[in-house]
């Protein structure tokens, strides 16, 4: 059902992470047993589905991951004129802590008025939410030097002690939406310069790792740099993406 839904693929080795976190869907939703549970989420078209999803995805993200990510992405940007419109694509945001790194990453190239859009979105609509938020543990900012914490952010006081959040005038910068990868119905109008598509295609099998490629080949402009996560890739795809760097493909 998962795999129907989101694409994601569940080998047995998972079967005790799906019973844990279903029983909690159990528990919330008053059903006595995962028989009848499922069978209800078959029937129904209902808000359910969405904590289903929520249940069965991971989020683990950090500022800054894959550092060398953002070094490729800092001189991607410095490699056109200033006058560059730029459309960027954070596909599995998570709770933020990525889109808000290609944020600070882009405005310290292009500066504060750059010329720049940036969509996040993410499949799970709880992390999505928490992103919106950008509210951050303190100690959960070690990828973030003194000076953009400085410039980006706001220091929790009282009950928020030992909270960072966003500044208002940058979190504005970043639209939100829930956008599920194999579905066919991605929003997007004009194709993006630079797609962030990390960790998420290890959960896909290859069939699905091939379509959602397609797609994302689609929303892109030739020449546009697609960043995958570290255990990710895509060598059998060179008809759609060539290898320019470590995790770094360039769109045909």
């Amino acid at each position: 059902m998962i795999y129907k839904r989101a694409g994601i693929s569940l080998h047995d080795g998972k079967h005790a992470m799906v019973y844990s976190r279903l029983s909690r869907r159990l528990r919330e939703t008053g059903y006595q047993s995962f028989d009848e549970y499922l069978s209800w989420l078959d029937q129904t078209e209902g808000p359910e589905w969405q904590e289903f999803v929520n249940a069965l995805t991971t989020n683990l993200t950090s500022f800054f991951r894959e550092h060398h990510h953002f070094e490729v992405f800092s001189e991607f940007l410095q490699s056109k004129p200033q006058s560059t419109s730029w459309r960027f694509w954070c596909s599995a945001s998570s709770t933020g802590e990525e889109p808000y790194s290609i944020l600070m990453a882009a405005i310290d190239v292009l500066g504060v008025r750059g010329n720049f859009s940036l969509t996040a979105s993410d499949i799970d609509s709880k992390v999505l939410a928490a992103a919106e938020r950008g509210m951050f543990r303190l100690d959960g900012m070690k990828g973030v030097d003194a000076r953009r914490m400085q410039q980006f952010f706001l220091r929790g006081k009282g009950a928020n002690d030992g909270m960072v959040r966003i500044k208002p005038d940058f979190a504005r910068l970043i639209q939100f939406l829930i956008v599920n990868l194999i579905r066919d119905d991605w929003p997007f109008k004009e194709p993006f310069d630079v797609v962030f598509c990390r960790n998420v295609m290890i959960y896909f099998d290859a069939p699905t790792q091939r379509k959602v490629l397609e797609r994302i080949h689609r929303v892109m402009k030739p020449g546009g740099l697609l960043f995958v996560g570290h255990a990710e890739n895509f060598s059998d795809s060179r008809d759609l993406f060539v290898l320019k760097g470590k995790t770094v493909y360039e769109r045909h």
